[in-house]
């Protein structure tokens, strides 16, 4: 074959390439939505969805140039499951990115087969943190938090307020083990100390036993981790127990955002620390609950807006590589350097791609996680084990 002869060969593979490319961005983009819609964390996973489509309706129902085709898979909130429910999105759909999950062990198979199949996965919720740590690449991204920042925050709200004794009682899983150790480690750090661990697999929400365990070590205070039906029972059992007037619950704001319905009165006058509440007063939030409010005929909780701003940074990267989702460096850089306008309130990526955020103290009052000041300032995961 001659120079010319090779350089035209070369001329009609680059032809060929970008005409493929150029379908590529004509085609729809798939996204896979691994949700909970069913069992304990079932109302989470609706409204994840219910907040990324909200975005998604806004811009048109296009991201990045391209119209949306959703495949939908229950992840159940089964670990022993995942590996074979991510695959059927990656292998049999063909998605180009995957929305997902709740569950930090399911959150963990589906980092891991994102990892082996270079697929874009946005975590809209479950805070496992060796997602944004050890598993950390330019193809994974997290719109919520770790699990060490709500505990972090809360053991730093607690050790300024003197408590000096505590108990914690959790789920036995990563996002339990992971939210104590968070807490401890800032409580500690301000003087406090943990006197008992107290833990119980999930997703048990047979208490009792562990109630009286805490009636006979008389604490100053309670921290727990809890979320969906199973923080509903443990906040009504530990009214009911006696304790709510004696020891002081704090939490993981998980503890009371989307169950305050169901808690009812049990749960007023509870301190939570998370990155989102009730009454914040900043522009975005107020459009946001009152378009989702008129589409939902819901109000909005913390988990439709991790699932909003899932979408919004699909989209930050996206618009970066013009709907090219094989621009993984590229996407990454657009997204490292952004500030997005959440209603939360704006927060960064880190270099592990965690939100760098505002974590807010809240007390319920009413039906509304009232947010009454700032437990911890643009609070970043120290994301151990990440080397990006």
């Amino acid at each position: 074959m001659n120079a010319r002869t090779s350089l035209t060969a070369l001329a009609a593979a680059a032809a060929l390439l970008a005409s493929a490319s150029a379908m590529a961005q004509g085609a729809k983009l798939k996204v896979g939505l691994m949700l909970p819609y069913t069992g304990t964390y079932a109302a989470l996973g609706v409204a994840i969805e219910n907040g990324f489509r909200l975005y998604l309706a806004e811009q048109g129902g296009k991201i990045g140039g391209r119209e949306v085709e959703f495949s939908k898979v229950d992840d159940e909130s089964d670990p022993a499951k995942a590996t074979e429910n991510v695959n059927k999105l990656i292998k049999r759909d063909g998605v180009d990115v995957l929305i997902g999950t709740v569950h930090s062990g399911v959150a963990m198979a589906m980092a891991k087969a994102a990892k082996d199949n270079n697929v874009l996965l946005i975590v809209p919720n479950a805070g496992a943190d060796a997602v944004t740590g050890p598993m950390c690449g330019n193809n994974i991204y997290r719109s919520s938090f770790s699990n060490w920042q709500p505990g972090y925050a809360t053991g730093e709200v607690m050790a300024k307020k003197g408590i000096k004794k505590a108990v914690t009682i959790t789920w036995k899983y990563a996002a339990g083990d992971e939210s104590v150790k968070g807490f401890k480690e800032a409580f500690e750090k301000g003087g406090g100390s943990v006197v008992k661990e107290l833990t119980l697999p999930f997703p048990n929400v047979e208490f009792q036993a562990l109630l009286t365990e805490i009636a006979a070590i008389k604490p100053d205070a309670v921290y727990t981790f809890f979320a969906g039906g199973g923080a509903v029972k443990f906040v009504k059992d530990y009214d009911a127990a006696g304790l709510k007037k004696s020891i002081p619950l704090y939490g993981s704001g998980f503890l009371t955002d989307g169950t305050l319905e169901a808690q009812g009165a049990s749960a007023d006058g509870l301190f939570t620390a998370l990155h989102y509440g009730d009454s914040l007063d900043n522009a975005k939030d107020k459009s946001f609950r009152l378009a989702y409010a008129k589409t939902y005929k819901l109000q909005p909780d913390v988990y439709a807006v991790q699932g909003y701003d899932a979408a919004q940074i699909l989209g930050i990267g996206l618009n970066a590589v013009k709907g090219d989702v094989s621009k993984k460096a590229e996407f990454a850089a657009a997204v490292e350097k952004a500030k997005i306008d959440s209603p939360r309130g704006a927060f960064t990526l880190s270099k592990a791609h965690n939100p760098v955020q505002d974590m807010y103290l809240r007390q319920v009052v009413g039906k509304e996680n009232k947010v009454v000041g700032i437990a911890s300032k643009s609070l970043a995961d120290p994301a151990r084990g990440c080397k990006g």
